[in-house]
């Protein structure tokens, strides 16, 4: 019985190493996968785009504003074409940190100019509607017009965030309606409703679209910098060494 009972502990020892042996094997995969992964949202990368930084070997690509909006001096040595989503964070993000600040020592300077150009996400359920009510703005105004526009949806989503309108809390979706859209407008001074509700701008939208993922945009924000991609909600600093770098 003393052997019996011997050998039985003798095979409940192999089993418990057995197991102990694939369930380390599986925490070192794990681990493994984390490491190497990573989280890369924190650049602004919201759809599957694992590359945050300039297209391939620091390339430039030629990179159309097509008709769309300018903020700046059209003829200024550095055109900044920013392919974008009015509901992404991580957009309003780059708005809140970045844009601003390059507007204020490139832009306003004469140094720079920049481009907006719409890349909605499937996802964001106001990213379209966005686009088409700044599109409207534009149509009754100019490009000063759509810009001002432009800012107020960025600022009014903050204020929906609890923060403030030009900083705070950025990093969520928040909701909002085509009625928000029309009102955000008419504080501005623009009334679009009839031009909102007919959808006239969906295919220009579109087309911008089309262009970015010619371009190579895989996600948003995607920012050209005389054509070298910045992809993410890159900080300022990286965006000035890339501005001065063409002002050379």
């Amino acid at each position: 019985m003393a052997e019996q009972k011997k050998e039985t502990i003798t095979i409940q020892k192999s089993s418990l190493w057995k197991y102990s042996a694939f369930a380390l094997l599986g925490i070192l995969i794990i681990g493994a996968f984390f490491v190497f992964t990573g989280d890369k949202s924190i650049t602004g990368n919201v759809v599957n785009n694992p590359n945050p930084n300039p297209s391939p070997a620091g390339g430039k690509v030629e990179v159309s504003i097509d008709d769309d909006p300018i903020l700046g001096n059209k003829n200024a040595k550095v055109t900044i074409v920013e392919f974008s989503d009015y509901q992404c964070p991580f957009c309003r993000k780059l708005w809140t940190e970045s844009i601003q600040q390059i507007k204020k020592d490139y832009i306003d300077t004469g140094k720079a100019s920049l481009v907006y150009r719409d890349f909605p996400l499937s996802f964001h359920e106001m990213a379209e509607p966005s686009a088409q009510a700044a599109n409207c703005v534009r149509e009754q105004g100019n490009d000063e017009a759509y810009y001002k526009m432009h800012d107020k949806i960025f600022q009014e989503q903050n204020k929906l965030d609890g923060g403030d309108p030009n900083k705070g809390p950025v990093l969520s979706t928040v909701q909002y309606t085509a009625d928000d859209l029309k009102k955000w407008a008419r504080d501005i001074g623009y009334n679009i409703d009839s031009c909102l509700d007919s959808g006239k701008y969906a295919d220009e939208i579109t087309k911008d679209t089309q262009d970015g993922v010619a371009y190579g945009v895989q996600g948003t924000p995607a920012v050209f910098v005389n054509g070298k991609l910045i992809s993410g909600a890159q900080p300022y600093a990286n965006f000035k060494a890339a501005i001065d770098a063409e002002l050379k």
